[in-house]
C-alpha cells in the first residue's frame, strides 16, 4: 500500500496546484479540470488494488471541494480506473505519449459526465454548454502540457517510497 499512499500525495499536490490555477484564472472565466491525471498513471502502472485505492482517495479529495454529491468524483474515478486497467495490457503503457493520450481520453469522459451531473442544477443549462466546452478545450491543452511532468513526478515519488510500478509486459 506504500504505492497508493505515495500516489495520493502527488494527487494532493495536483489538487492544490489545480485549485491555485483555477483561482488565478477565475478573472478570465476559465476553469481547469484535471480528472484524467487522477486516473491514468495509477491505472496503467500500479497493481489493481493499489491503483484503485489511490484513485478513490484522489476522488474523495476532489469531492471535498466540489459542489456535487460527496462520492461522485470517487465513483467516477474508480469506474474510469477499472476501464483503463482492463485495457492496459493492450497498450504500450511504458510510452509517455500513450499515458498522455489515456489521460486526455479519461479527462474528456470524466468532464462530460460531471458536466451532465451539474447541468441539471443550472437554471439555463443549455446556455452553459459553450462555456463548458471552452473549459474542456483549455483543460485538455493544459493537461497535455502538464501530464509528462506529472507522470515523471509520480514515478519518482514511487521510487522514493520504495514502491515500484507494475512490470511492463
Amino acid at each position: 500500500m506504500r504505492g497508493a499512499v505515495a500516489l495520493f500525495l502527488t494527487l494532493y499536490l495536483l489538487r492544490a496546484v489545480t485549485a491555485e490555477a483555477n483561482s488565478a484564472l477565475s478573472g478570465a472565466h476559465v476553469w481547469l479540470f484535471a480528472g484524467g491525471l487522477y486516473v491514468a498513471y495509477s491505472a496503467l502502472m500500479l497493481p489493481f488494488r493499489q491503483g484503485l485505492a489511490a484513485t478513490i482517495l484522489g476522488g474523495l479529495l476532489c469531492d471535498s471541494v466540489a459542489p456535487v454529491a460527496f462520492g461522485l468524483h470517487a465513483a467516477l474515478f474508480a469506474a474510469a480506473h477499472v476501464v483503463v486497467f482492463s485495457v492496459r495490457e493492450r497498450l504500450q503503457r511504458g510510452e509517455t505519449l500513450v499515458r498522455v493520450t489515456v489521460a486526455l481520453l479519461a479527462n474528456v469522459a470524466l468532464f462530460l459526465v460531471l458536466s451532465l451531473a451539474r447541468a441539471r442544477h443550472v437554471p439555463a443549462g443549455a446556455t452553459a454548454w459553450p462555456r463548458m466546452l471552452s473549459d474542456l478545450v483549455w483543460s485538455q491543452a493544459v493537461l497535455a502540457l502538464v501530464a509528462p511532468w506529472f507522470f515523471a513526478l509520480q514515478l519518482r515519488t514511487l521510487e522514493l517510497a520504495g514502491a515500484q510500478p507494475a512490470r511492463l509486459a
